[in-house]
């Protein structure tokens, strides 16, 4: 089930269909838009970056969502129980400075009349800036953090969809990044420490089916005075390939098979667990905090819960060695999408 892709090659071949299905440690195929057999509405690009401590949470985003450019900011105070968001977009224009990058290291940049966003990238340093007017109640937001990307294995998953042959999701998502610097969200101001607080890089390119609905959990901090960190998930595309379920500890990737969500029916801030057909991930989380949304943007409609909280169970390295976890921040989601 499990194939590891190891050598460098095109995403997509001359019909836009995916070459090869699987999994890698790093973007080692290589994605190319013009590759795509599909029309510019179809074409979903998005950085997205989580950062959060035991007492914030901060997940932004910057995506090319068809013909539209869009940037989305989301903070949780966790110690309060209350979450913010908001939403910014603009035309996506025929400018170099509107192009997606081809990998996770390129630059990407956002502003209309009310919020102007830069990622600045390079292979050992993301830097992300943010000025935000009226983000929340005639209260404007501030963001400078540098994200010092550690020497680490990722998660990189290409899958097709059964729906249509052109349709693929090709995505890297790197845990255990650690930020330093500042949030100045109205009066208050967050001093942000890698001491402390933790971030992962969600990076996804791909063409969908009108109809979808993935499960993804994250987490990152540290074990044993060591950097450990998780992705879980299932549910988009056609995975018999490969799941994109790995631990990292230490930087090193350790894969695991499948695993299966257990949300509670009545509240998504009931406690969840988490089983998988290898015993390797045996999980319980504790919500703090359900970051709901039920939005339609265009022909776009996308009804997500992101639920922040601690996770507490047991994982299994590739050796053998089992690890406890308790008290660990981190998020799992339910995201349905429908295009119209």
């Amino acid at each position: 089930m499990q194939n590891e892709i190891t050598k460098s090659h095109n995403l997509l071949n001359d019909e836009g269909e995916l070459i090869e299905s699987g999994w890698s440690k790093n973007l080692i195929m290589k994605y190319n838009r013009e590759d795509i057999n599909s029309t510019l509405n179809n074409i979903k690009e998005w950085d997205y970056y989580y950062t959060g401590n035991d007492d914030l949470g901060i997940g932004i985003s910057m995506a090319n969502m068809g013909k539209v450019r869009a940037l989305s900011v989301h903070i949780m105070n966790y110690k309060k129980g209350k979450y913010y968001m908001n939403f910014a977009s603009c035309p996506l224009l025929d400018k170099p400075s509107h192009k997606m990058p081809l990998d996770s290291n390129g630059d990407v940049e956002f502003e209309n009349e009310f919020a102007k966003c830069n990622y600045h990238r390079t292979p050992s340093k993301h830097h992300i800036k943010i000025n935000f007017n009226d983000y929340h109640d005639s209260t404007n937001l501030k963001i400078d953090l540098s994200l010092e990307i550690p020497n680490t294995d990722s998660m990189v998953i290409a899958v097709p969809f059964e729906e249509g042959s052109n349709l693929f999701y090709y995505n890297q998502k790197i845990n255990c990044l650690h930020p330093e610097g500042v949030i100045e969200f109205g009066s208050e101001t967050y001093h942000i420490s890698k001491k402390d607080t933790f971030s992962v890089l969600d990076w996804g390119r791909g063409v969908w089916p009108e109809v979808s609905t993935w499960y993804w959990g994250s987490a990152s901090g540290k074990v044993n005075g060591e950097d450990f960190g998780f992705n879980i998930g299932y549910g988009f595309g056609d995975t018999s390939a490969a799941s994109e379920n790995l631990l990292f500890y230490k930087g090193k990737a350790h894969k695991l098979e499948n695993i299966t969500f257990h949300i509670p029916e009545n509240s998504f801030t009931d406690t969840w667990s988490f089983s998988s057909s290898d015993n390797r991930f045996e999980m319980k989380f504790s919500p703090i905090i359900d970051r709901h949304s039920d939005t339609a943007r265009g022909k776009y409609n996308s009804n997500q819960h992101q639920v922040f909280g601690k996770f507490y169970g047991k994982v299994t390295l590739d050796d053998g060695t089992i690890i406890e976890i308790t008290d660990f921040m981190g998020f799992a989601e339910k995201v349905e999408n429908t295009i119209v």
